[in-house]
């Protein structure tokens, strides 16, 4: 019998500046090491694009509106039950109410919590928290310095 294919989720995630800091957040997940990530999340059926994606995910996770946005990186992760693709894109602040969060992972209390933190965007900063995935956090212990200039 042959095997099911494992599913592909494609997912946006923001390299989201604030002066000079990465805002990231910090997660808190019931027996698991303290890690942190980046804000973003799959793309649904209606999200007319990728960048639709993010920006709706930026709503969600953080009440945050930005500026223009870039794609920067990419990287896969596979695991045995599903397979995930992220696109990284480097975008500024614009404005961001945390009282205005309303995704589907703060109502469950068993996916932990989604602090947000603020990491200076300089490869001594990335390289002080654990940040996953690995391979963006290689990438940014590399590029960091040159994000800023690659959005206004």
């Amino acid at each position: 019998m042959p095997e099911e294919p494992v599913p592909v989720r494609r997912a946006v995630r923001a390299l989201l500046l604030d002066g000079g800091s990465l805002v990231l957040h910090r997660r808190t997940v019931p027996g698991r090491p303290v890690y942190w990530t980046t804000p973003g999340g799959g793309i649904e059926p209606a999200d007319a694009d990728p960048e639709a994606a993010l920006r709706r995910e930026l709503d969600e996770e953080l009440g945050a509106v930005v500026g223009p946005v870039r794609q920067v990186f990419a990287c896969a992760e596979q695991r045995p039950d599903r397979h995930r693709l992220n696109t990284f894109y480097v975008c500024r602040l614009v404005s961001m109410d945390l009282s205005r969060r309303h995704g589907p992972e703060f109502g469950d209390e068993r996916r932990g919590r989604y602090d947000v933190d603020r990491v200076p965007c300089t490869p001594a900063g990335v390289a002080a928290v654990d940040l996953i995935p690995e391979m963006l956090a290689d990438y940014l212990r590399s590029h960091a310095a040159d994000l800023p200039g690659l959005v206004r």
